[in-house]
């Protein structure tokens, strides 16, 4: 009953959101969801240097502590 989506079913969805929304909003809310992808991204990557930093700390402290 639910099958797959084809290419018609998919370009009659695509105009639907064109008519709803418009060509200039739906531009508008690419931009948005790029720039939320690349800040995500951005922060994921921030983040495991920080603990990869804060791995390399621990492990310079415990081997100062044992010495």
């Amino acid at each position: 009953m639910f099958g797959s989506l084809g290419a018609p079913e998919l370009l009659i969805i695509l105009a639907i959101v064109v008519v709803l929304f418009g060509a200039t909003r739906i531009g508008d809310i690419g931009k948005g969801i790029g720039r939320g992808i690349r800040e995500f991204r951005r922060e994921l990557k921030d983040g495991q240097e920080e603990d990869a930093q804060h791995a390399k700390d621990s492990s310079s402290l415990s081997s100062t502590a044992l010495s």
